[in-house]
């Protein structure tokens, strides 16, 4: 069993604290020059969007200059010394929505049916009541939008013996995410058990949450004493993951009345300072080694995530900046050291497990997916 948790990872939390070091990247991937929150805009790219929802075709992205904002720009006046540190995004021109929370490459119409994959994130853990996950207040967001009936609270709530929705299909709503769930459960299991024959016909929207136990994975391999190269080849791997099953989703004619794809990057609880001590009960979320070389784990992980706004760029599909809104909620939200600081009495966002979120952090993540779906 991998475990309860999303278990984003003893490095990720170095994401912001470490800088992106492409000169340890294999020669076959294609980095920045030192990722950033705060970098300079888009490229000189041309500007087109997906909205055909059949799915596949994407565009090349958005530029500043053709009226649009870069992903940096909505990032630079969030912190109080904004950092210049992390992914950049904006070297793939995605088109970002007038909300900053994510992208807009899609006009997300007449959706028939909701499923929902991924891992802990998206299933919904204790402490949290069941009616706060956020799964269950974007149903019922979703539901209103598209005329959709609301599912039971049976639906909403979580199995802590399976770690799966209790109902995992009712009415029009659907979830086959499942705690510790990675990205080599898509295609093999999520997919399958959520798209029966008989529902691919209903013009559909899927939203998803993945990547966070892959980290985790990444990160015990490097405590094992995984060399780099092996550690770049099972990043690469897990992103390739990711991208099958949205080559899965969005292949031609699989849903004749369309598909929608709506998936999120890979946050983290200690605000960019890598302190998993932070939290009080971190050695319980896993957090009790020394990792070897922080630094090229930090550089993986930065990869992942942009690697996960290229394939929405590429594919035409949205995701949604998790780490970026949810940095500076984490356990060192009152820390004027930390990179993501926001200022005094910043709410937390994270739960007494460290790794997921609370109350306040689901609605906040129904809200980013709503936003983008909205516009």
């Amino acid at each position: 069993m991998r475990g309860l948790s999303v278990a984003v990872l003893s490095v990720v939390l170095t994401i912001v604290a470490c800088a992106s070091d492409t000169s340890h990247r294999p020669n076959d991937i294609s980095g920045n020059d030192g990722g950033s929150f705060a970098a300079t805009g888009g490229s000189d790219a041309g500007s087109t969007t997906s909205t055909d929802p059949i799915g596949g075709a994407g565009g090349t992205g958005g530029t500043p200059d053709e009226g649009g904002q870069s992903a940096a720009d909505c990032f630079a006046d969030d912190f109080v010394s904004p950092p210049d540190l992390g992914p950049d995004y904006d070297q793939f021109s995605p088109i970002v929505g007038s909300h900053c929370l994510g992208t807009n490459h899609q006009d997300i119409t007449d959706v028939e049916r909701v499923v929902f994959l991924g891992d802990s994130v998206t299933v919904g853990t204790p402490p949290t009541f069941s009616n706060d996950f956020y799964r269950a207040k974007l149903a019922d967001s979703l539901a209103a939008k598209f005329g959709l009936n609301v599912p039971s609270l049976v639906w909403k709530s979580a199995d802590p013996f399976n770690g799966t929705a209790i109902v995992q299909q009712e009415g029009a709503f659907a979830s086959c995410s499942k705690w510790g769930a990675r990205t080599d459960d898509l295609v093999p299991t999520q997919l399958p058990d959520c798209f029966a024959a008989n529902t691919l016909n209903a013009r559909t929207l899927v939203i998803m949450t993945m990547g966070g136990n892959d980290i985790s994975s990444l990160t015990k391999a490097a405590i094992d004493g995984a060399t780099e190269q092996e550690l770049w080849a099972q990043t690469q791997q897990f992103v390739q993951l990711q991208r099958d099953a949205l080559d899965w989703l969005l292949e031609p004619n699989r849903f004749p009345n369309g598909v929608f794809v709506v998936f999120a990057n890979i946050f983290e609880f200690t605000d960019g300072t890598g302190d998993v001590e932070s939290c009080d009960v971190s050695g319980l979320a896993g957090f009790d080694e020394p990792v070897p070389s922080p630094e090229q784990l930090a550089d993986m992980v930065i990869w992942a995530n942009e690697e996960f706004v290229k394939m929405a760029v590429e594919t035409g599909t949205d995701a949604i900046f998790l780490l970026e809104h949810f940095c500076g909620h984490g356990f060192n939200a009152d820390n004027p050291n930390a990179p993501c600081y926001r200022g005094p009495d910043t709410e937390v966002w994270f739960d007494m497990t460290c790794i997921h979120p609370n109350a306040k952090g689901h609605q906040q993540i129904a809200d980013m997916f709503m936003s983008v779906v909205d516009e």
